[in-house]
């Protein structure tokens, strides 16, 4: 159920926001990249609890990422732009979320005065739910047991949610981006709950997708994070309606290609477009991507792609108007 999310950056916002309003707010804190199985069961816990106490159902979360500032040689590639995560947030029916900003000032703020001075006095938390490992504040000194003590003292509640296991695995950001640098779309999908996805802006391409019959969309994607080179069955959202595609992602060895490219194949998708809004999304990736001996052969293989990644549908849509027997 998508809310009406309010986006605010600081105390002092929220303070304008809802400092006259007796509401208190239950929150989880978090990065929450790529909002998988995990995210979303702290988020649904979240609204749940706020809907039975009339509270916010509230986020924290940080911008940038806390580890491109501390260590950023081994800082993550980041699954989701700041924007598919709120817009994530609001489709789960969270209420507000506080991004802060992350500087070396916050990442030195003890673990008690995060607390005391943001949680508990600027936006009267009422509980806290986070993960069994949760950690945070400087030195990520501040865990569950933390919380505890500290919820003891000032009137709040806090809720360990459990992880979700996919194939024996628990599911993790980490999971989901091994996933998806490797190339394996199906199993991302499943940490995620639906296809990893980029976005971003058309822009213009060699034009030689034209030449060999199939005319593509080419992407600037904006997340950091991209799928293995390699051809895909995907979806593309254009205009607000959702076209079956076929995706290359790579370097167009055929054509001694140097830059990489984000290509996509509409299916019953006959504009000529060079500028406007992008989404694309990864269901299963089909092949690698390969050098071929000229066009007429690379085009006998985009065929078999695409017939391909239209049989893939064919059978996802065939389940799922499947009835489940109990």
């Amino acid at each position: 159920m998508k809310s009406e999310l309010a986006v605010l950056h600081s105390a002092a916002e929220w303070a304008e926001k809802y400092g006259a309003t007796a509401r208190r707010a239950v929150i989880s804190v978090g990065n929450f990249d790529g909002l998988h199985l995990g995210h979303q069961r702290i988020l649904r816990a979240v609204v749940q609890r706020a809907h039975t106490t009339g509270d916010l159902a509230t986020v924290v979360t940080f911008d940038p990422h806390p580890m491109k500032v501390l260590r950023p040689q081994q800082a993550p590639l980041l699954v989701q732009t700041l924007s598919q995560r709120l817009d994530g947030f609001a489709s789960f029916g969270i209420d507000a979320a506080l991004v802060l900003h992350f500087d070396l000032a916050l990442a030195s703020l003890p673990a008690r005065e995060f607390v005391r001075t943001l949680l508990v006095e600027k936006l009267r938390v009422s509980q806290i739910l986070v993960g069994a490992n949760f950690r945070f504040g400087h030195r990520q000194e501040g865990n569950v047991a933390l919380l505890d003590e500290m919820g003891a003292q000032f009137g709040f509640a806090v809720q360990t949610v459990e992880p979700v296991v996919v194939g024996g695995e628990v599911v993790s950001s980490t999971s989901v981006r091994r996933a998806i640098a490797e190339g394996r779309a199906g199993d991302a999908a499943q940490l995620l709950g639906r296809p990893f996805a980029l976005t971003g802006e058309i822009v213009r391409g060699s034009g030689r997708g034209s030449t060999i019959v199939f005319p593509t969309l080419n992407l600037a994607p904006e997340q950091e994070l991209l799928p293995k080179t390699g051809v895909y069955a995907t979806e593309a959202v254009l205009h607000g309606r959702t076209y079956r595609a076929a995706t290359n992602v790579g370097f167009r060895p055929t054509f001694n290609g140097t830059h990489l490219s984000i290509e996509t194949h509409l299916f019953n998708f006959a504009e000529t477009m060079t500028e406007g809004r992008l989404e694309v999304r990864f269901w299963e990736r089909l092949r690698d991507e390969q050098k071929f001996n000229g066009p007429e052969e690379l085009r006998a293989q985009i065929a078999a792609d695409i017939e391909q990644a239209r049989e893939l549908f064919r059978r996802h849509d065939q389940s799922a108007a499947t009835p489940q027997r109990a």
